[in-house]
């Protein structure tokens, strides 16, 4: 087997992980298949890298060369990318626009706006749960603009390179079974929901942490949260199996009331991001004024979002 820049990466995970476990959730992958990855890499090594012990993994000799050139190889292998991108868009004729997003309705909306706004580009886009990835394909190049979001006023992922604009801040609703006894109600406490089990999409912001503080405040822990896809989640809630939290702007749904949490307890803020060396001002105002269009278009979809943002005396968003 003949070493690879992904391998690095492994590495230096698992290294600053402490932990296999820890490193294969990092990853995304089963720690079987993450420790069977690792043999294969030492095995093409020669020796091996970590000591695993009760407490986690730490670097032998060799792991710790291998980390020291990985600290070296791998930033300038994201340099010649993030430089190579640059000057190939600086080039690219006719223009592309590569939108990336995570989960909702809000990148459909964009591409639909986008076709009318800027009817000679390109545009093709890429779907992802995860905010830090979209936010890596933006710094490397390999995306120009990423819908994400964050849970209230949290930062977004790699601010400190990347541009960041808020589209729109939301509440965070319930999603419930049309037969569910608060169904029928303007609004719900979250408290009257603590025998429920819970759905919702993954994400590695700080969401679940502020959900589960949230209902710590209220008095109970979640009992069972299922962390799936859209459609799964929807299909549990509409057979009863659980209760959902949605964003606002979620579209009507047979089988499935949305419902605002009484006080609003958690709220997502909808963002877009970009590199500033790899897209024009005036490109970047475009999609973003074409990004707050779209959310207004879905928010007005939704009728229980209208129906709320009515009855809070609150202006549709912009």
């Amino acid at each position: 087997m003949e070493l690879e820049l992904r391998h690095l990466r492994t590495i230096r995970t698992i290294a600053e992980a402490g932990s296999l476990t820890r490193a294969a959730t990092l990853l995304g992958l089963a720690q079987p298949a993450l420790s069977a990855q690792l043999r294969r890499i030492e095995r093409a090594l020669g020796g091996p890298l970590f000591e695993r012990g009760r407490h986690g993994v730490r670097a032998t000799a060799l792991g710790e060369l291998v980390l020291e050139r990985a600290r070296i190889v791998l930033p300038a292998v994201s340099g010649l990318q993030q430089e190579a991108a640059r000057f190939a868009r600086a080039r690219r004729e006719p223009e592309r626009l590569r939108l990336g997003g995570t989960h909702g309705p809000l990148l459909g909306a964009l591409v639909d706006r986008l076709a009318e706004a800027v009817p000679g580009a390109t545009v093709t886009t890429r779907a992802s749960w995860s905010e830090r990835e979209l936010a890596g394909l933006l710094a490397e190049g390999r995306l120009d603009f990423a819908l994400a979001g964050t849970c209230g006023s949290a930062a977004p992922p790699d601010a400190t390179q990347l541009v960041w604009r808020e589209i729109a801040v939301d509440p965070v609703f319930v999603m419930l079974p049309g037969g569910h006894p608060l169904a029928a109600a303007d609004e719900v406490e979250l408290a009257a929901l603590a025998g429920e089990d819970w759905a919702c999409v993954p994400g590695d912001g700080c969401f679940a942490d502020c959900f589960t503080a949230a209902c710590a405040r209220t008095g109970f822990a979640p009992r069972r949260m299922y962390e799936t896809d859209t459609a799964s989640c929807v299909h549990l809630v509409q057979v009863g199996r659980a209760v959902g939290l949605c964003r606002a702007t979620f579209p009507t749904t047979p089988g499935i009331a949305t419902r605002p949490l009484a006080g609003t307890p958690l709220v997502w803020r909808h963002v877009l991001g970009w590199h500033p060396a790899t897209q024009a001002p005036d490109t970047a105002a475009t999609v973003l004024a074409e990004a707050r269009s779209a959310h207004a278009g879905t928010a007005a979809r939704s009728d229980s979002y209208a129906h709320w943002l009515a009855g809070n005396d609150q202006p549709p968003p912009p």
